[in-house]
């Protein structure tokens, strides 16, 4: 989409990783490529994101470095109040804010009637969340899937937008490494355990490259730690960008066999950018993102993953790459969001002050 004069943006990320991360992390990595896309048709963007962020956009840093990485963090919270406070302190100099950081701002935005957006990366079927959507159901939001709005039908949704890469980010690969991939976290719902089986019983090799969150530690170390002295499982810990796209790129297939509502997968578009398949559990987003028979395998069960092993080899590695090309580019995706900064601007979607709002009513089926 072709806007009649550049736009003043403002982008604003969670402060955990770094923009892009240097290791694991999907929102900053969106962050980044929508950032750069952005900058790169000619808008004036600015990024609030932690310090050691690199980026094309005017940097405004809320932190020195990544608060994950930061062994001297103790209180997340505290450095993205200090950010939103520099949000709104230059929140005159923005045609539009587009933030990235769940509902910390909500009350600012709604008080202070922000020109804003909310994209929600993460799942949304906590009942935590009933009452705070109830209060703030004029909070215009971005889904990122159908899937993730499942719990939450009734909110201001006001488009869903995909994910999106740079194509020449990574090329297609041949698979010749002739492994199973499974890149992501250790934790219950991303379900190694699953891999490792699928592995086992198929005779294939698997390489891990995964990252242990303090929460997941015991997780790791009772559940999936002495599953790793298996043969031909290889666990290789957290990867960065440059890393990502030769070891997708050799792998046979992706393995995805998540167990909650994933309200995306971007593993599975930087799979699928490489050309490489992904054998998939039907859970959240799934089903919106691969096409099955095409760029991998949606299944129900280990049973049925095991097959899919086999089958993966009657698929094309060039349509699979095709597939990413037409659906999930970041070009794509920034299209999608000026449209959505357009109709904010030119309808000026703003919250009401609390003197002129009307009561707020519960929404039925939240």
């Amino acid at each position: 989409m072709k806007t009649a004069s550049p736009l003043r943006i403002a982008q604003v990320a969670p402060l955990y990783e770094s923009v892009p991360p240097k290791l694991y992390g999907g929102t900053e990595r969106v962050v980044h490529y929508l950032t750069e896309e952005l900058v790169s048709q000619g808008h004036d963007v600015t990024l609030f994101a932690s310090g050691d962020s690199k980026t094309s956009a005017r940097l405004v840093p809320a932190c020195p470095r990544a608060l994950r990485l930061d062994p001297g963090c103790a209180d997340h919270l505290v450095h993205h109040m200090v950010m939103l406070d520099r949000v709104l302190e230059r929140a005159a100099d923005f045609d539009v804010i587009h933030f990235h950081i769940d509902y910390l701002h909500f009350l600012i935005s709604r008080y202070c009637q922000l020109p804003s957006v909310t994209t929600l990366h993460g799942r949304l079927d906590m009942n935590d969340l009933r009452p705070l959507y109830r209060r703030f159901d004029d909070a215009p939001v971005v889904s990122i899937s159908h899937a993730q709005r499942r719990p939450l039908p009734k909110v201001h949704w006001v488009a869903n937008v995909y994910h999106g890469l740079p194509p020449e980010c990574s090329r297609s690969g041949s698979g010749r490494g002739r492994y199973l991939a499974f890149l992501g976290r250790i934790s219950p719902e991303k379900r190694p355990d699953r891999a490792i089986e699928i592995a086992r019983s198929t005779g294939m090799k698997l390489k891990i490259a995964a990252k242990v969150d303090a929460v997941d530690r015991l997780y790791y170390e009772s559940e999936i730690k002495p599953l790793l002295k298996q043969p031909n499982i290889e666990f290789i810990g957290e990867i960065g960008d440059d890393e990502k796209g030769e070891f997708l790129g050799n792998a046979y297939a992706l393995l995805f066999p998540i167990d909650w509502p994933e309200p995306f997968g971007l593993a599975v578009i930087e799979a699928m950018q490489c050309g490489t398949p992904t054998i998939a559990f039907d859970c959240g987003a799934i089903p919106e993102i691969v096409k099955d028979g095409v760029t991998g395998f949606v299944v129900n069960s280990l049973p049925e993953a095991i097959r899919a092993v086999d089958r993966v080899a009657s698929l094309d590695r060039a349509a699979c790459r095709r597939v990413f090309q037409e659906r999930f580019t970041s070009a794509r995706m920034a299209r999608d969001y000026l449209a959505i900064y357009e109709k904010i601007i030119q309808s000026k979607i703003t919250v009401r002050l609390a003197s002129t709002r009307e009561p707020s009513h519960p929404v039925q089926g939240i």
